[in-house]
């Protein structure tokens, strides 16, 4: 082995320390802090789950009409949602970001005022206005970080958020469902949402002074450190087309993965508003015990997440572990309804549904931006998470009819489960050149 050889070898060992090192470095920057924001942002749009518990006696409301107002939401998300990821990619993350939770938060607690169903849906279809944006917003952002074969992980140490939500947040709602009904003349679900709120409002704020618009902006990197990170992504945005807008919403890709990705969706957002439902309807009464009891599935979507989304960028085979996660979601729901009135069981099946379900979003958002690039990543990325989050429209709606039709959420679930099936079935058709990268 001659001199020329040993040098080369030595410096790309060198290169790949310093990638390592650097990656790691700003991994410990954003992600904890975005992983946060994500935390209080899920826990504010679906906290109704709880509120539920007590909301629909005290205000005399139908399962029907739950069913509207939680999804309800979803529309002026879906209305919003790619102008304000445009805007996200024009004016930077920092004031956009920002400006997002600070608004949010202040809906979100604004749902103590909710005394008909008129004011119900009003609050939650301005609530997803101003949530719009947020999610697809950092999706985007990662892009600006981190390439392809690193970014399975990223997306999941950000979408983790969602199941520590229900760790966290199931637990904290049913405490607080139980030990403020009554304070200051006010019912535990209006302390609930005001509570809530509050995380959402201090993140916000702080997001503004502490988010960096773009690698050349983070104050905390060297110039090498920058230099070497530009060059990974200008690399990787080799190939990629940054299509006119036109060219993205007549993109039979882009569209294939807006209907798998609303198969998802009806799975996590039947989960995220049911869950307490369908453990209360196992027999556990009382709603501290049905907060603690949820927990028990987010915490198996923690692990699952992490382990598969590993998995995924290690074996850079990504179409596998989206269909075998998705087909898992669909058989726990389906579990699920079978043995509900178990409460061991039914816990089992739920934990497998979860966990199946929330595995398949970190793998799953390493597909568009491997095909788009710049402003058209931008409105890929927002049009796929609008399409198929109208899914939390249909969802709960179809769920809170059924329910008021048959009087159980079986009916529902074995949709939601159908659409996880589907959804796996659809992944399949995806190129596997384009998504195994």
């Amino acid at each position: 082995m001659n001199t020329h050889t040993l040098s080369k070898g030595a410096g790309m060992a060198q290169r790949e320390q310093k990638e390592a090192s650097t990656y790691a470095k700003v991994t410990a920057r954003l992600l904890p802090f975005l992983f946060i924001s994500y935390v209080a942002a899920y826990l504010d749009r679906v906290n109704v789950g709880f509120a539920k518990l007590q909301m629909l006696n005290d205000l005399q409301f139908s399962e029907t009409v739950y069913g509207l107002g939680a999804g309800v939401f979803f529309i002026g998300y879906f209305l919003f949602e790619v102008p304000s990821n445009i805007i996200m990619h024009k004016v930077g993350a920092r004031v956009w970001i920002g400006r997002i939770m600070i608004t949010w938060a202040i809906l979100s607690a604004s749902m103590v005022f909710v005394s008909s169903p008129t004011v119900f849906y009003v609050l939650r279809f301005f609530l997803g206005v101003a949530e719009a944006g947020f999610f697809p917003g950092i999706v985007l952002y990662l892009t600006y970080w981190f390439p392809a074969q690193r970014r399975s992980r990223m997306n999941a140490l950000f979408m983790i958020g969602i199941p520590f939500a229900g760790v966290v947040g199931g637990p904290l709602s049913g405490w607080i469902l139980n030990a403020m009904h009554g304070a200051h003349g006010m019912a535990g679900w209006q302390w609930l949402f005001l509570i809530e709120a509050l995380p959402s409002l201090v993140l916000g704020v702080v997001t503004i002074f502490y988010l960096p618009d773009s690698i050349r902006a983070a104050s905390w990197l060297s110039n090498e450190e920058k230099q070497l990170l530009e060059e990974n992504i200008a690399k990787e945005n080799t190939g990629k087309v940054d299509h006119a807008l036109s060219g993205v919403f007549g993109n039979p890709r882009v569209w294939l993965m807006a209907g798998i990705y609303f198969c998802c969706m009806m799975g996590l957002y039947g989960i995220s508003f049911y869950l307490p439902t369908l453990i209360k309807a196992a027999g556990v009464k009382d709603a501290m015990d049905v907060g603690l009891l949820t927990a028990i599935p987010y915490g198996c979507a923690v692990v699952a997440m992490l382990g598969i989304a590993k998995s995924a960028d290690r074996t850079r085979e990504r179409r596998w572990h989206f269909t075998i996660a998705s087909a898992l979601g669909g058989l726990g729901l389906l579990l699920a309804t079978i043995y509900g009135d178990n409460v061991a069981l039914a816990m089992v099946a739920l934990c497998l549904g979860t966990a199946g379900m929330l595995a398949t979003m970190p793998v799953f958002w390493t597909y568009p931006s491997s095909i788009l690039g710049g402003t058209a990543a931008a409105a890929g990325i927002a049009m796929i998470n609008s399409f198929g989050n109208l899914a939390g429209f249909v969802s709960p709606s179809i769920i809170g009819w059924m329910k008021d039709v048959t009087h159980s959420t079986n009916a529902g679930m074995v949709v939601v489960s159908g659409a996880l099936f589907l959804g796996a079935l659809l992944a399949l058709l995806q190129p596997r050149s384009l998504v195994n990268r």
